[in-house]
C-alpha cells in the first residue's frame, strides 16, 4: 500500500501539487492520467523520495519515504532516460546489473529476456548514441526491470513506441501485475487508462477523480475517460 498524505509542492512559487491525499492499491496497476504540467512526474518523484515535499508525506508499507530499504524494491523508469551514449545496449544493462549486484549467469538470462521483450535483441551490441528516441525508451524499460522490483514507477513509458510493440509491453505490464507487482504508470494518452485497474485523474496539481477504471468509465455517457476531464472543465 502506498499512502499519500496532504502532499504540497511548489517550484519557484508555482504550485504543482495542491494537498494531494490518496491510497494506491498494492498488487494493482494504477494510471496517473493528466495533461503535461498536471503534476504526474512531480508526484512520482515525491513517491520515490527524490525530492522533498513542501508539506505532507508518502508512506510505503508503513515506512515514510525516502527510505533506502524500500527504494531497493522500486524500479523507476524516468521520462528522460538515464542511459550512457558511449556504451552499447548490453553494456548499459551490465552496468546497471552491477549496481544491483546481479550475478553473471542471472544477468545473461534476464538481459536476453528483457531485450526480447522490448524488441532490441538485434541491437544489443549497438551504441546507444545511435539509438532513436523510441529505442532509448525501450532500453530504459529493460533497465528498470533488471532487478525484478516489486514496485514499478513508470513515467510516460510508451511515448514514441510503435503500436504493435506497445501492445506487447502493456501485456507484460499486466503479467507483472498478475505476479503481484505494483505498477504506477503516468500517461497523457487517454486510451491507455483502459488497460489499468485504477486511475488517478490529475488536473492542475489536484485530484479530479480516483477510482477503479470500471467505476470511472461507468460515470461517463460515451465510455471514454476524457469526458470526466471535460465535465470538470465545464464546471469551472
Amino acid at each position: 500500500m502506498i499512502t499519500i498524505e496532504h502532499l504540497n509542492k511548489s517550484f519557484d512559487k508555482n504550485k504543482v501539487l495542491d494537498d494531494l491525499s490518496l491510497e494506491l492499491h498494492g498488487g494493482k496497476m494504477t494510471c496517473l492520467l493528466g495533461a503535461s504540467g498536471a503534476g504526474k512526474t512531480t508526484l512520482i518523484r515525491l513517491m520515490l523520495g527524490a525530492i522533498k515535499p513542501d508539506s505532507g508525506r508518502v508512506v510505503i508499507d508503513g515506512t515514510t519515504m525516502p527510505n533506502l530499504q524500500i527504494l531497493s524494491r522500486i524500479g523507476f523508469m524516468p521520462q528522460d532516460d538515464a542511459l550512457y551514449n558511449n556504451l552499447t545496449a548490453m553494456e548499459n544493462l551490465r552496468f546497471y546489473a552491477g549496481l544491483h549486484h546481479i550475478g553473471k549467469d542471472l544477468f545473461r538470462q534476464r538481459a536476453a529476456t528483457l531485450l526480447e521483450l522490448v524488441g532490441l535483441t538485434g541491437d544489443a551490441n549497438r551504441l546507444v548514441d545511435k539509438f532513436s528516441g523510441g529505442m532509448r525508451k525501450r532500453l530504459s524499460l529493460a533497465v528498470m526491470a533488471l532487478n525484478e522490483p516489486q514496485i514499478m514507477m513508470l513515467d510516460e513509458p510508451t511515448v514514441g513506441i510503435d503500436p504493435v510493440l506497445r501492445r506487447s509491453i502493456w501485456q507484460q505490464f499486466r503479467q507483472w501485475c498478475n505476479e503481484g507487482k505494483t505498477l504506477i504508470i503516468s500517461t497523457h494518452v487517454m486510451d491507455e487508462v483502459d488497460r489499468c485497474d485504477y486511475a488517478v485523474l490529475l488536473q492542475e496539481g489536484r485530484i479530479r477523480a480516483y477510482n477503479s477504471v470500471d467505476n470511472l468509465l461507468a460515470q461517463t455517457t460515451n465510455g471514454k475517460i476524457e469526458e470526466l476531464f471535460l465535465r470538470k472543465e465545464d464546471a469551472k
